[in-house]
């Protein structure tokens, strides 16, 4: 580890990622190869999740090639030198600012989303000038294993590498100094991540999770509200970081959200086989979601099979919030309903909490919308639909509290993955007195004047 990590800072001090030609022709390669290999991706998360491959191009690698078209697309632009307003008080002179890679990075993928939670933050490092050591977890073995085979032989390891392995390896790779930490994964394990950087003054950027909520407010449009909820809380069979966690409703509403809820599942049938649903990564997350059934009451579903790693779609209805499932993220096809008096009552339950990866509003009343955008703190989210804010190039993703820190997507990525150096240049040809000796009460005013 030690040895790939100075073979790459060797490389990054040569300043050949510095380059923007260089940078594009490898984002172009990336894509390349990632559209060649289509078969093979599809075949390894299928082998791993059952995952089809619609959903593997829809949620994967579709957002990756249009992260890379959009980075191609204004690279250029995001590394030019940029001129900005010079303060009166050092005039005469210009002032700007000069973006530039980091150096050598680390980013730790996560399961759920093997290849779009390793590689857009890949190619978000790479389209900044910086080299990449990337550790895709380890639970699927067969998406890991072709995204280290597709870069292991396609690019330099002295500028892009994947290192496979399990927990051994990745504290091995942490032990080391990196110029930036990019993790996505777990708040424990973030903890984790974030205190090796500590021991560097490693900048990281965290992309974990929490208790997302959904608030349903009126009946207006119930029914599409339970069309897009529904898709977003089971696809990936729940597995998703920003997949809505629990939903908080009027208690008028929710017997016919529950109702409309069930018909709407029944008539998606989510199953491997149709290809809209995935398997549990393993049987020890098949088991701690079977636990998470002895809160409330189920309403629709709850059926699991331990070996096939299967768990059907449910509902649980009659749930508080001091029933298990709400004091740790389901991270599964589980959705528990908590019907509320007041909604100022519901919000006030929600910051009790950690602060949410996302939130998602359903309703039309502006003056509802605004009471819960303004009073709760939240990564990003929706109104009146869910998870899609993922996919807006100008809205940053991330978390804020113990959902994460810092953001990517677009221009964002680029940003998480530079530093702005900032630089004044003065003529020679004029230097006021004004802050050379004598120190006068005359200058003293003056300076009080123009600052």
């Amino acid at each position: 580890m030690k040895r790939l990590v100075d073979l790459q800072r060797a490389f990054f001090n040569t300043g050949a990622t510095k380059e923007i030609d260089f940078r594009i022709n490898q984002l172009k390669k990336l894509k390349n190869i990632l559209k060649q290999n289509e078969s093979s991706l599809n075949r390894a998360i299928f082998e791993d999740f059952g995952k089809s491959e619609f959903d593997t191009y829809t949620t994967e690698l579709a957002m990756l090639y249009s992260e890379i078209d959009y980075t191609l697309k204004n690279i250029k632009k995001w590394s030019r030198w940029r001129g900005v307003t010079t303060d009166l008080v050092n005039l005469p002179a210009k002032s700007f600012i000069i973006p530039e890679p980091l150096g050598v990075t680390l980013i730790i993928g996560a399961w759920n989303y093997p290849y779009q939670l390793s590689f857009a933050p890949a190619i978000a490092a790479i389209g900044a000038g910086n080299t990449v050591i990337l550790k895709p977890s380890e639970l699927p073995a067969k998406t890991a294993g072709v995204m280290a085979e597709l870069v292991n032989n396609n690019f330099d390891e002295q500028f892009f590498r994947v290192v496979e392995g399990g927990v051994e390896e990745t504290q091995e790779l942490l032990q080391n100094r990196f110029d930036k930490i990019f993790f996505t994964g777990s708040v424990r394990v973030g903890r984790v991540v974030y205190m090796a950087a500590s021991k560097f003054l490693t900048p990281v950027t965290l992309e974990l999770g929490g208790k997302s909520p959904a608030f349903i407010l009126d009946r207006s449009s119930l029914k599409m509200y339970v069309k897009r909820l529904v898709w977003a809380k089971f696809l990936n069979a729940g597995q998703t970081c920003i997949a809505p966690d629990y939903v908080l409703i009027d208690k008028s509403l929710k017997d016919d959200f529950i109702k409309l809820a069930v018909e709407e599942i029944e008539r998606e049938s989510f199953s491997v086989e149709n290809g809209n649903y995935v398997k549990i990564i393993n049987e020890k997350n098949v088991l701690r979601l079977s636990n998470l059934l002895s809160s409330g009451t189920i309403a629709y579903g709850g059926l699991f099979n331990v070996q096939e790693r299967r768990f059907g779609p449910t509902i649980l209805d009659n749930v508080s919030f001091e029933d298990p499932i709400m004091q740790e993220e389901i991270f599964g096809p589980i959705l528990p309903v908590i019907a509320f008096d007041t909604l100022e009552h519901a919000i006030e339950k929600v910051k009790e909490g950690e602060k949410p990866l996302s939130c998602y509003i359903f309703t039309k009343n502006d003056d509802l919308k605004k009471k819960i955008l303004s009073q709760l703190s939240f990564g990003g989210g929706c109104v009146n639909d869910a998870i899609m804010h993922v996919s807006g190039k100008n809205l940053p993703f991330g978390g804020v509290g113990e959902s994460g820190m810092g953001s990517y997507h677009g221009k964002y990525g680029f940003s998480a993955f530079s530093h702005y150096k900032s630089v004044l240049e003065k003529p020679t040809w004029f230097e006021p007195s004004i802050k050379y000796s004598p120190h006068t009460k005359g200058k003293l005013n003056f300076i009080k004047k123009i600052i």
